[in-house]
């Protein structure tokens, strides 16, 4: 059988977890990969609390300049491993210390240092939304299902991804979500912003690859200022991008682009 588009010719990069594979490749792009098919890639305590190490290991590759985020078999996730959540709410201090491991989850992603897409085919559902939508962006096939469910659980969903999913599509369409626990299909899921751009599902991963690929042609230094500016709250905007404006000033990004503009050629960042 042919090895996923994502992953092929990609090295591997261990990450010491069941369920979780990361993989490398010399065009600059990383992929995270959730892979346990058999459970629609439902994420265990063990997946949530590696997550920020895997994060740390793959942004400190070499050359790596951006990371899709996905999963196997067809399906993104199916969020936290349901089984193991009846468990941990057996004991209130056990589902305290669940819910600050999701969350530094999300944070750690969120917080990469480079440019993140989420590649959602299937369900992307619960905890498995609260990721794809720490990442910066996010692609989907046209039958994609995206959802957060905890209202038909009786989990109070925490404070940070609450508030991430309000800024992503305002607070109405957050409330519907989360009120309802419904899941919405296809085009749907970009008119109301939670997803960035629609694909058919046999052109899904060739599109985001091309854009990863686009985006390693990219200044680093511009869309690092970009994620800064955009991760803090309006007012603290200015103060994020001033090293970042500093640094455009001396370093030889804005010379490179202007001189390949002029030359007509592309500009080698």
């Amino acid at each position: 059988m042919d090895q996923p588009l994502l992953t092929r010719d990609r090295s591997p990069l261990p990450t010491h977890v069941d369920g979780l594979r990361a993989h490398v490749g010399e065009d600059g792009v990383a992929v995270l990969e959730f892979d346990r098919p058999h459970r629609r890639n439902a994420i265990t305590l063990e997946m949530w609390q590696a997550l920020p190490e895997v994060l740390l290991r793959i942004a400190e590759q070499p050359g790596v300049r951006v990371l899709l985020v996905t999963g196997a078999g067809g399906t993104f996730s199916a969020g936290a491993d349901i089984a193991e959540l009846a468990e941990v709410y057996g004991d209130p201090d056990r589902a305290d210390a669940y819910h600050r491991v999701n969350v530094a989850a999300e944070e750690a992603l969120a917080a990469f240092p480079h440019p993140t897409v989420a590649v959602v085919h299937g369900a992307c559902v619960g905890g498995g939304c609260q990721l794809a939508v720490a990442c910066d962006l996010r692609f989907a096939a046209d039958d994609a299902r995206l959802g957060i469910t905890p209202a038909k659980l009786g989990v109070v969903y925490p404070a940070v991804p609450t508030l991430r999913l309000a800024r992503l599509v305002g607070p109405s369409r957050a409330k519907l979500l989360l009120f309802s626990g419904e899941l919405t299909v296809g085009p749907h899921n970009s008119a109301i912003g939670l997803v960035d751009r629609v694909v058919p599902r046999d052109e899904l991963d060739r599109d985001a690859l091309e854009f990863a690929r686009l985006l390693t042609r990219r200044s680093p230094q511009t869309i690092g200022a970009v994620k800064a500016a955009l991760a803090v709250p309006p007012e603290q905007a200015a103060e994020a991008l001033a090293p970042w404006e500093r640094r455009s000033r001396e370093a030889p990004d804005v010379r490179e682009g202007l001189a390949a503009f002029l030359e007509g050629r592309e500009p080698r960042f």
